[in-house]
């Protein structure tokens, strides 16, 4: 009895310090994912994820070892129980059970499911059983083909926008940021635009002039009369006045 409760002990030992360090590595991979989700990167989870998968094999290979006891075989009995607040307790199971009474000791101390759970449990059990084994490989089959296909889609479509993107990236630029900027000024704040004189054709007016009143629009047509005004009448008045003199010859 002596040796199987030291082995016992000394498995226990071995469990409970594997699985503090697995509990303190979980704690760190979630601290990082809840404080530091914006700058953590993909090498960094993996390297996480790579710890927790070494912690729980080593776990494993305890549990697995010809030393350690078969934990099933024992049982855990409560001695005492208590309303009253345990601080002992508390600290052991960092403040998550504190009062070891009658109504925790059948949640923690149970060696079975709750009934709902173990009826539906069995129910899966019976209908998985009820499956022929070719139907169900057949099903395993078509599950296996859908995924594949699946996968292909996913990574041709990766390709296609990659590829797209590269084409993008390498064509030649069609517009201009600097006339983008003038339009927005022109259009948002009215700043005008810098124009570049442009050639008019020989059928349309070539010039005008300006800055003093008076000034008289230049036409290509030199035989008629200007552009802009109307024919003027001061000929004919002076021809009048001239016949109407007394002295005239």
């Amino acid at each position: 009895m002596q040796r199987e409760e030291r082995a016992s002990e000394a498995a226990l030992d071995a469990l409970l310090s594997r699985v503090s360090d697995l509990k303190s590595t979980m704690g760190t991979l979630f601290m990082k994912l809840e404080h530091d989700h914006e700058t953590v990167n993909w090498p960094t989870m993996l390297d996480n994820f790579a710890l927790l998968s070494g912690q729980v094999n080593m776990l494993l290979k305890i549990l697995k070892n010809d030393k350690t006891p078969n934990l099933r075989n024992l049982i855990v009995l409560p001695i005492r129980l208590c309303p009253d607040r345990d601080e002992e307790l508390a600290n052991l199971t960092e403040k998550r059970i504190t009062v070891f009474n009658h109504e925790v000791v059948p949640d923690y101390l149970r060696t079975k499911p709750d009934p709902d759970v173990e009826q539906r449990e069995q129910q899966i059990i019976q209908r998985a059983n009820l499956i022929v084994p070719d139907a169900g490989q057949k099903q395993i089959n078509s599950i296996n083909k859908i995924v594949n296909q699946t996968l292909e889609l996913v990574s041709s479509t990766r390709e296609q926008w990659e590829s797209e993107a590269g084409s993008r990236a390498s064509a030649t630029q069609t517009s201009s940021l600097s006339d983008t900027h003038h339009l927005i000024s022109a259009v948002c704040l009215g700043k005008s635009p810098k124009s570049s004189p442009m050639k008019m054709s020989s059928g349309m007016p070539t010039a005008v002039q300006g800055g003093a009143p008076g000034n008289q629009m230049i036409g290509s047509n030199s035989g008629g009369p200007p552009l802009g005004k109307g024919p003027s009448s001061i000929k004919t008045n002076i021809k009048s006045a001239a016949s109407m003199h007394p002295y005239a010859r």
